[in-house]
Parts: C-alpha cells; structure tokens; sequence
C-alpha cells in the first residue's frame, strides 16, 4: 500500500513540476518578448514607416501580418524556431503599436501617460496572476465566452475603422480591457492546471492579453487625459 502511495506521490510531483516549468519557462519568454516590442515601437517612431499605414491598408497590413506570424508560431512552437518566429511576431506588433505611440507622444504628457498605461497593464497582470494562483475551481467554461467577446471586439473594431468614432473607440477600448484582463486569468489559470503545457503558445496567449490591455489604456488615457501645449 505505501508503495503504490509513493508511487502516486512521485507521479503528482513530476506533474507539479513539469506544470512549474511551463510557467516559469513563459514568464520568461514573456519579458523576452516585451524587448522586440519596444525596439519596434521605437524604430516605427523614429522612421515614422508605419504612419501610411491608415483605414483600411492599414487593417489589411495588420490583420494579413498578425495572423501570418500566429500560423507561422503554431506550426514552429515545437521546434528550434518558435522563439525566433515568436520574437519576429512582437517585433512586427511593437511596429504596428508605433502610430498610436506616436499620437499620444503628441501631448506634452504623452511620456507620462504611455508610463501610466504600462504601470496600469503590469498591476492588471500581478492581479490576475494572483488570482490564477489561489482560484481553485476550473475556469475553462470561460473559454467559449472570451471568444466570442474577442470575435465581437475584432468586428466592431474593424467597423470602427471606417466609422471613425471616438464614442466607438471608447466603448471598445472599455470592453477590450474587460475581455482581455479575464483572457489573462484564464490563460494564466490553464497553465497553472497543465491545460496549456507549450511555454512558446502560453507565451503568445499570454501576450496578446498583455498587448491588447496596454493599447487600450493608451488609447483611453489619450482621450482622456491627454494634454496640447
């Protein structure tokens, strides 16, 4: 009888452990990815390459290359070049950020409101993650529901590029960060519980979650708070 309870013991550890090693081995990719992001954004500012990039070319460049590099990521994420693909595909996102970047550096606070939309989008992520941590029961019922608010925010988003309403932006921005922070749980919650165990697709979730929360405080806090000289 203690064998087989040892041997049960040694199985959930082994689980245990590869489960943490999920975890810590995205957490790390994640603030990796965080870097090409940046030196996108930057490069995007400073060339200004992006600024063509409006209404509906702008929609196509960046739909055609997110989902692009997603499929790309999916089919490498088991291989050597799934980090590389993954870092290009930040890179790629940083750029395509770099217009709303731009805008918001248009106001004399526009450093000061880019610092408070990154603080704000790390508390979100260091309240999610705890509660990923103590949350026992399972949230995957969630799943099915967050997709079809992120499909619901991707039409209206897409509609709103044509229609060009701030009321619109608002609305969507409001709901991205409601649909996005519950996203961020949700995946954090399914590695944790070995639902997810690819540390290169955990980290694309994750940081997609992370994405989408930033741009739409960005984009609300330029509303809102932004100020000319």
């Amino acid at each position: 009888m203690s064998e087989q309870v040892n041997t049960i013991d040694i199985g959930y550890g082994n689980v245990a452990t590869q489960r943490n090693k999920v975890l810590r081995n995205t957490y790390w990719l994640l603030a990796l990815s965080l870097l090409p992001t940046v030196l996108g954004a930057w490069v995007g500012v400073a060339t200004g390459i992006t600024n063509g990039l409006t209404g509906f070319v702008g929609l196509l460049v960046f739909l055609g290359g997110a989902f692009g590099f997603m499929y790309a990521i999916e089919k490498t994420k088991n291989s050597a070049a799934g980090v590389p693909v993954l870092l290009g595909f930040t890179f790629f996102m940083g750029l395509m950020l770099s217009r709303m970047i731009s805008a918001v550096l248009g106001f004399s606070n526009g450093p000061s409101l880019i610092m408070t939309a990154f603080g704000g989008t790390a508390g979100v992520f260091f309240v999610m993650a705890s509660l990923a941590s103590v949350i026992k029961r399972d949230l995957s019922g969630m799943g099915k529901w967050l997709f079809v608010g992120a499909i619901v925010l991707l039409v209206g988003g897409v509609i709103n590029v044509f229609v060009g309403s701030s009321t619109g932006m608002i609305v969507i921005s409001m709901l991205a960060i409601g649909i996005f922070s519950a996203y961020m749980l949700y995946d954090l919650k399914r590695i944790i519980d070995g639902g997810e165990t690819n540390y290169i697709s955990a980290t694309l979730a994750l940081y997609l979650d992370i994405f989408n929360v930033f741009q739409s405080l960005l984009a609300l806090l330029g509303i809102f708070g932004g100020e000319r000289e």
